[in-house]
């Protein structure tokens, strides 16, 4: 007889071959535990093994809120201050000056994503490559595949996104504690926590290569060397599973509550998911940030999204009913999948007020990026080619390496390395960049 958690998984598992994504775990938190777990697909779109609630997923940017629960720690140790200049306490690395205006960045602002900093996200690097020390990121210098990371707008002015702000952080707490931060983070939040699948473990050890799903592309082909590694992990070298990514929400709603034996002080996780800045929307109806955490401005939702290459995912939880998930993929198209998985748990466990709209399937053809392939010209004296390159297009700008550009919707291209994206017109290809779009000459 099939079960009402059966027909749930059937639902969650049709979306995976409509987009395409491989594989798809998920757990469920209720009435102060997790009261349900599920999985669907395959972990390598190549072989045969099924996905299981024990699969090892990328955490990708859900990294960044465990991170900011131990930096919390420390202040709550007194080794730390929010409000501090953080170049106070750095010893290896600095926040460099600008000209001769040496900006002042707090950890607050960088839990908020308001501290001004540059890097928004980070690529990864294709395993088996070697990758740059944390220093090396920071200052943009080879092998990073990263600008080095520097302050360009104003701290505490306004929301602007950036893992650069996190692996400050990082630096930090190395700094502070003397102490590597893969080491530290299981000392202070995973071994605690109970988070036993857990470790920022990049790159991950080959007797866990077993456990781990493959990441894929957006045709649902297998990412070279099966995954990239990320050795910004406070920003995103987390590797987890649902469940384990549950026991971190319910620990930090317990802090909120001032239960016995948690981890972080009332006040201090209070501060946590008290909203500090507005930012962009995300999935649950999250359009603020608090420390660490996006969160609902009006409602009591907190969570946070993620993204590597490959890899989809996302954490939800409400601090006051304790309804919430996890969900994690493995295809770079999961967010559509994400998103109506979310939708499915909300319906079958009963979320008070869940009502997320759905985003369209809305991607570029492959007729539609084949009929890009060619040269532009931006200005007299510059250009730049486009070829295909999956479910996306590389552009070589000149004198410049070539650079992805992936669809983030039917017409706009955007790329991990710099702030620019290509706008597709029924008037032809555009180039945005610094709030100015220019229409592009088609020359070849």
């Amino acid at each position: 007889m099939e079960t009402e958690t059966d027909v749930l998984g059937e639902q969650i598992a049709k979306e995976l071959e409509r987009f395409p994504v491989p594989g798809i775990s998920w757990a469920v938190i209720g009435s102060g535990g997790i009261v349900g777990t599920g999985a669907a697909g395959l972990v390598d779109a190549g072989a045969v093994d099924a996905v299981s609630s024990e699969t090892l997923f990328q955490a990708c940017s859900i990294s960044k809120p465990v991170t900011v629960f131990a930096m919390l720690r420390l202040v709550d140790r007194g080794l730390l201050d929010l409000d501090e200049d953080v170049n106070r306490r750095l010893t290896s690395w600095r926040v460099p000056p600008t000209g001769n205006w040496q900006p002042v960045v707090t950890l607050r602002q960088l839990a908020s994503h308001s501290a001004g900093l540059t890097v928004h996200g980070f690529p990864g690097y294709p395993y088996g490559e070697p990758l740059p020390t944390t220093i090396q990121v920071l200052d943009g210098l080879q092998p990073a595949n990263t600008f080095g990371v520097r302050v360009d707008t104003v701290p505490g002015a306004q929301f602007r996104y950036s893992g650069g702000g996190t692996l400050v952080m990082q630096q930090l707490l190395e700094d502070v504690t003397g102490t590597p931060f893969r080491e530290l983070m299981r000392e202070l939040v995973l071994e605690p926590l109970g988070m036993a699948a857990s470790d920022y473990a990049q790159p991950l050890p080959e007797d866990l290569h077993g456990r781990a799903a493959s990441a894929h592309d957006e045709q649902g082909q297998v990412v070279p060397g099966r995954w990239h590694s990320y050795p910004e992990l406070a920003a995103a070298g987390l590797w987890t599973t649902p469940s384990d990514l549950c026991r971190f929400a319910l620990a930090v709603r317990a802090a909120y509550g001032g239960a016995d034996g948690a981890l972080l002080s009332p006040e201090l996780a209070r501060e946590m998911l008290t909203p500090q800045i507005r930012s962009s929307d995300r999935l649950g109806g999250l359009d603020h940030l608090g420390l660490g955490w996006f969160l609902g401005a009006e409602a009591t939702r907190f969570g946070h999204s993620g993204g590597n290459e490959g890899f989809k995912c996302h954490l939800l939880a409400d601090r006051d009913s304790g309804h919430g998930a996890a969900v994690m993929t493995n295809g770079a198209n999961g967010m559509w999948v994400v998103q109506r998985a979310f939708a499915a748990l909300a319906s079958a466990y009963g979320w008070s007020g869940y009502d997320e709209p759905l985003d369209d399937w809305d991607l570029p053809t492959d007729a539609a990026l084949d009929g890009l392939v060619g040269s532009y010209r931006l200005r007299d004296g510059f250009g730049f080619t486009v070829d295909r390159l999956g479910g996306g297009i590389e552009v070589t700008f000149d004198h410049q390496a070539p650079m992805t550009f992936m669809p983030i919707d039917g017409t706009v291209f955007a790329s991990s390395m710099v702030s620019a994206r290509l706008r597709l017109r029924e008037d032809g290809l555009a180039f945005e960049q610094n709030g100015t779009q220019t229409l592009c000459s088609r020359i070849g």
